[in-house]
């Protein structure tokens, strides 16, 4: 029988897309890696299934040896038995479910482990499709369900359907006919569980769909709990989280409701062929003379084999609903990385670490280009700074020369070397970031700047924070670089989490340094004094550099003015104001601002004078 149902959940002309082809899919992956486990398991439920088949078969001697012979020698042998059967059975059905606990929660494990790093290979593009809210659903839930389905396969086989052979053979040897009688339950039953498989399919996939949308509000809420209760919007995130949970809860109601619907099919089935059983063994124990031992070992069979048919019939609709975790898991495995490297790719070899781009065309969505036949080269160890209005395409370049996106004309060259041969871990270890965006982790301070170099030592991690000017405030910190920053650091100043993203930086000692508005987050003065690490950092690299704030890139060898897409202006800072062009008037817009500002600063402080 066991291998039976293997085959056929392993035959491979199934349709791809029926649950049987999945369900084939799904032991595949799974089942064979801890088939010996599942063996021991399958073995400690068969013990149970012989156990409870003993104990209906025992239940002749019982009323036959002991009720009605009164047959006193009989009795110490019996009682016996009795300890046994039920002591055997309560040692397998602990196995079994050990067993199969640890069994689960390695394949649970695994598949999380497999879903990650199948999601850490995927391109930018993929996170823009999937959010993070459905991506921590599928990854948490989706894994749990392929364990589900696995586990009530091999317990319904193992286990239901050896009990209710067994207690069945007990019921036939007892009596035949009565037996047939019995059984007429099933073909009513099988036809009313395949009408509920269909609803509960349907329910099941919007109810997986509404529990991300609850981890997206509360996702949503936590990141940006200071705007919701700056602009006092707690009702809207409120309402939103209402809404998710009204949604799942009403589905999570209807399923039960549909699987419920098999108690009553069974109860009413399962009283009608009792009642008949009833009235037939005592029409035959009253007129045939049958002895009441047989009635009762066949009654008790009958009644225990109603539990394993139960859950048999409902088998189906379990399975259904952890299927649908299952899709969904394989919906992420099955999205190959578009970003990988190509056959023969060789590491990358930076010597004086030129980067050209050459005729770059690139779009987001087709026929809206971003980058429009850009072209420009960043000479080796020297700093080259893109200006331009907000959506010029800025931060598209660092996403292109990092190949985050793969481009759809045009060529990114290091040296030489197309980014699209050479290795990705070579590409990316060769590059210091740090955005705007800082991104820090949950973990010590130490822990955050030594991401820039795993092997680096305590020392060098303090001389990077020394030259990000981090040190002075990380030793004020309650356990200095053991702190614990909290999740995204939420515990530190938006200018504290930037200096040790620079820190980071600086660890990692790259040759090629991508600047996104570096010290945006910084005031004036410690701006200036970090002038000095960030020179340090440049010096002898090449730096790309994204700046609004053109105070800090005046200094660059070569300054790149992007607008829609395009260079309209490139040159050094001198060159370019002599051009009176694009780049100089938004030199000229940005000093008339910041003259502005001073005026009404020295205002204010001769009103308070005046005042004060």
């Amino acid at each position: 029988m066991w291998r039976g149902l293997m085959a056929l959940v392993l035959r491979r002309d199934l349709p791809q897309d029926s649950s049987l082809a999945l369900i084939r899919r799904i032991f595949s992956d799974n089942f064979r890696e801890f088939a010996v486990k599942y063996a021991i398991a399958f073995g400690f439920m068969a013990l149970v299934a012989a156990t409870t088949s003993l104990s209906a078969w025992i239940m002749r001697d019982v009323v036959n040896e002991i009720f009605v012979a009164k047959d006193f020698s009989k009795l110490l042998q019996v009682t016996v038995a009795i300890l046994v059967i039920f002591a055997v059975k309560g040692i397998a059905s602990y196995g079994q479910v050990v067993t199969l606990s640890k069994v689960g929660n390695a394949i649970v494990a695994k598949n999380q482990r497999k879903m990650f790093a199948h999601i850490l290979r995927q391109d930018s593009a993929f996170f823009n499709r999937h959010g993070a809210s459905d991506l921590i659903t599928r990854i948490s839930h989706n894994a749990q369900a392929v364990r589900e389905v696995i586990n009530i396969i091999v317990t319904s086989f193992g286990r239901d359907l050896l009990s209710l052979i067994g207690l069945v053979s007990v019921m036939v040897i007892q009596d035949p006919l009565l037996s047939l009688v019995s059984l007429i339950i099933a073909p009513p039953a099988i036809y009313g569980v395949a009408y509920l498989v269909k609803r509960v399919r349907r329910l099941a996939h919007a109810e997986v769909l509404s529990l991300a949308r609850i981890v997206q509000v509360m996702q949503e809420t936590a990141a940006g709990i200071r705007i919701v209760q700056s602009f006092g919007i707690e009702p809207q995130m409120q309402s939103a989280m209402n809404g998710a949970v009204s949604g799942v809860e009403q589905r999570a109601n209807k399923m039960a409701e549909l699987g419920a619907r098999t108690s009553p099919l069974m109860e009413t089935l399962g009283g009608c062929a009792f009642a008949l059983v009833i009235m037939y063994s005592g029409w035959q124990t009253i007129v045939s003379g049958k002895t009441p031992g047989e009635f009762i070992s066949f009654l008790t069979a009958l009644l225990l084999a109603y539990e394993p048919a139960k859950r048999l019939s409902r088998l189906q609709v379990t399975i259904e609903t952890g299927l649908i975790g299952g899709r969904m898991m394989y919906e992420i495995l099955d999205s190959p990385p578009k970003i990988v490297d190509a056959q023969n790719a060789l590491p990358l070899d930076i010597q004086a670490g030129e980067l050209k781009l050459t005729s770059i065309e690139f779009s987001y969505i087709p026929e809206q280009k971003v980058l429009k036949d850009l072209s420009v080269i960043c000479e080796g160890g020297k700093v080259t700074a893109l200006v331009g209005p907000s959506g010029g395409g800025k931060s598209t370049v660092f996403s292109i020369v990092q190949r985050l996106y793969d481009l759809q004309g045009g060529a990114v060259c290091i040296d030489g070397q197309d980014i699209r041969h050479v290795t990705l871990r070579s590409l990316r270890q060769n590059m210091s970031l740090v955005s705007q965006d800082t991104v820090l982790f949950t973990g010590s301070v130490r822990e955050n700047i030594g991401f820039g170099r795993a092997e680096a030592s305590d020392e060098e991690i303090e001389q990077a924070a020394r030259d990000a000017l981090a040190h002075d405030f990380i030793c004020e910190l309650p356990n200095g670089y053991k702190t614990l920053i909290g999740e995204s650091g939420h515990t530190l100043s938006g200018g504290q989490k930037q200096r040790l993203a620079i820190a980071r930086a600086l660890l990692k000692n790259a040759k090629l340094v991508l600047l996104d508005e570096a010290t945006s987050a910084l005031d004036n003065e410690t701006e200036a004094k970090l002038q000095v690490a960030m020179r340090r950092l440049m010096s002898g690299r090449t730096t790309l550099v994204i700046a609004h704030r053109l105070s800090t890139i005046r200094h660059a060898d070569k300054i790149c003015f992007l607008r829609n897409g395009a260079i309209i202006e490139q040159g050094s800072h001198e060159e370019l104001i002599a051009q009176e062009g694009a780049y100089a008037a938004l030199v000229n817009l940005q000093f008339s601002k910041a003259e502005d500002a001073a005026s009404k600063s020295s205002a204010t402080q001769v009103e308070a004078a005046h005042f004060g």
